[in-house]
């Protein structure tokens, strides 16, 4: 009995540190397989898992750890992990073979076309972030990740699990659509999985997150630190993943402002220690505003309008708090 447990903590230490790949090459000996682009996708894949236990070490060494701050973002991944063995399906892989065929556009894999499906992806990974804080049931699911009040790089992995399937489908079908390749995908997959495990970084490791210059063209700590803030101003801004040029067309971008600390998390009175505040609480909430709403037509309202409308007309969504810090810090 202990042997199998053993077994099975291994496994699953394997899969989270993304070294199943690697060690399929050690055992077989062709190294060689690491010079082609698979082969590439195989090394890279360990450095998100990497950045996490480096910060979660650096930080012990550093005596600046607190076991509270991970608890309830490690009962999310292990909740996860155990929601994904019990469906175990591939939502992305299902997805592409089902939409690939509907390309409207053919690419390859060369320098310029990953430029272009870099852009696509960015642009579906905006529209539905976006979404995700404009549509009061996404944001049930997203508000997961949003809810911790002290930023470190695993919160990349605290999500609601159901945030995960939509969002892969949501990008495969969206990429296969435009014609992006399937290795291209995954390509651009995992290099937004390394950069978002490095933007979550905590002010403990990493106090000043700005980057200097790379500010202007890439999506840094700083920025991203802004898009987890709940003061006026910062809420639903800065909604990209690595480059900021969709943020930029649609003007969602908003710069750290060294006078305006950031204050993480929601706006929703909540206990960031309970776990089932945080992974359930939003949609309590919902529920019990559609029951309390009064006719069919506010009750679907409160599903699809944005966080903080009421059928009432004293609005405090992010759009209009954000109208006012806007307008106080212009006075």
């Amino acid at each position: 009995m202990s042997m199998s447990l053993l077994k099975e903590f291994l496994s699953e230490l394997i899969t989270f540190l993304r070294i199943n790949g690697l060690i399929d090459i050690v055992q077989s000996g062709n190294f060689r397989a690491l010079l082609s682009f698979e082969g590439f996708l195989t090394f890279l894949s360990p450095i998100t898992p990497f950045i996490i236990i480096f910060e979660f070490v650096w930080l012990l060494i550093q005596f600046r750890f607190r076991a509270s701050v991970y608890k309830i973002t490690f009962l999310i991944i292990l909740t996860n992990r155990i929601m994904s063995r019990l469906i175990g399906i591939s939502v992305l892989v299902l997805t592409i073979g089902i939409f690939q065929k509907y390309a409207i556009i053919q690419t390859s894999i060369t320098w310029y076309w990953f430029i272009y499906g870099y852009l696509v992806y960015e642009l579906n990974n905006f529209i539905r972030h976006y979404l995700t804080h404009k549509v009061r049931l996404l944001w049930c699911f997203h508000s997961v990740h949003h809810s911790t009040e002290d930023l470190n790089s695993s919160v990349t992995l605290t999500t609601f699990f159901v945030e995960n399937l939509y969002t892969e489908f949501f990008a495969a079908m969206f990429c296969m659509i435009l014609g992006v390749q399937p290795l291209m995908l995954f390509a651009i997959m995992i290099l937004d999985s390394i950069w978002g495990a490095f933007v979550h970084i905590s002010e403990s490791t990493m106090k000043n997150a700005r980057l200097g210059f790379l500010e202007k063209f890439i999506l840094t700590p700083s920025h991203h630190r802004v898009h987890h803030g709940r003061n006026h101003l910062y809420m639903d801004t800065n909604f990209c993943s690595i480059i900021n040029v969709w943020d930029i067309v649609f003007r969602t971008y908003q710069k750290e402002k060294e006078e305006i600390p950031v204050d993480y998390g929601i706006t929703r009175p909540m206990d960031p220690a309970n776990f089932v505040d945080v992974y359930f609480g939003e949609i309590v909430s919902l529920w019990q505003d559609v029951i309390a709403a009064p006719g069919l037509k506010n009750k679907i309202a409160y599903i699809f309008m944005p966080p903080g409308w009421s059928h009432i007309g004293e609005y405090e969504t992010a759009t209009t708090l954000r109208k006012q810090a806007l307008n106080e810090l212009n006075k």
